[in-house]
């Protein structure tokens, strides 16, 4: 590749950040505990990546043709109760080698952004539990409350970008889901890259014509 990379934008849940899917099994259940019957793998399939008012109403409508923002405001004020309870019970992870992959790209001289749908509360309490310290693991953390157009509008990585008075061109995003591929793409990245750790499948993936899709963020490294 000709071009320089500056940046590595990472996804958080599924992509650096294993927490056994706490996110989505809450989402879930809040969703069914309103009285709906939607499988996880369908609100995984829909919801992955979204901020998560958003991933609500998105699921609502596409399984249960429900428009309504009052119910799915309703629904995220109980998810967001829940999830607190559950990240403050359940064990919060890296992913293998993330650790050692945000190392290795520091060494190169490349920044190491951390990017989610989750709010900037949630965002920082995962990474206070994982222990990890702005400017020791991680450049930045650009939530889905930085910004106006959540996944897939390349807002948080256009905000990274203007961060560091870089161009889109010089960074790579890296997510488990379809939305996280789009948003790079969106973005005008140089690479986006899929990992096979988290929400989708390799076929999900690959439906969103990502430049590689790898297994261990190790895989990463010879890519930039």
């Amino acid at each position: 590749m000709n071009t320089i990379i500056k940046m590595v934008v990472f996804d958080m849940a599924g992509t650096t950040v294993n927490e056994q899917n706490i996110v989505y099994k809450t989402l879930h259940k809040a969703i069914n505990d309103a009285g709906y019957n939607i499988s996880l793998n369908d609100v995984l399939a829909v919801g992955a990546g979204m901020e998560k008012l958003q991933a609500i109403k998105s699921i609502l409508h596409t399984y249960a043709g429900v428009d309504d923002a009052v119910i799915a405001e309703s629904i995220f004020q109980k998810f967001s109760t829940q999830l607190d309870n559950a990240y403050s019970t359940n064990a919060i992870l890296p992913q293998p080698n993330a650790t050692d992959a945000f190392k290795a790209l520091k060494e190169k001289g490349i920044l190491v952004v951390l990017n989610t749908g989750y709010s900037g509360q949630v965002a920082q309490a995962i990474v206070n539990k994982l222990g990890w310290q702005k400017g020791v693991e991680f450049d930045t953390l650009i939530t889905a409350s930085d910004v106006k157009g959540g996944r897939p509008a390349p807002d948080m990585i256009k905000l990274a970008a203007q961060m560091y008075n870089i161009s889109t061109a010089e960074i790579v995003k890296v997510g488990d889901s379809v939305i996280d591929i789009q948003e790079g793409k969106n973005a005008g990245c140089a690479m986006s890259i899929g990992i096979t750790t988290g929400a989708h499948t390799v076929e999900q993936l690959q439906s969103a014509q990502p430049d590689h899709i790898i297994n261990n963020l190790l895989e990463l490294l010879p890519l930039v």
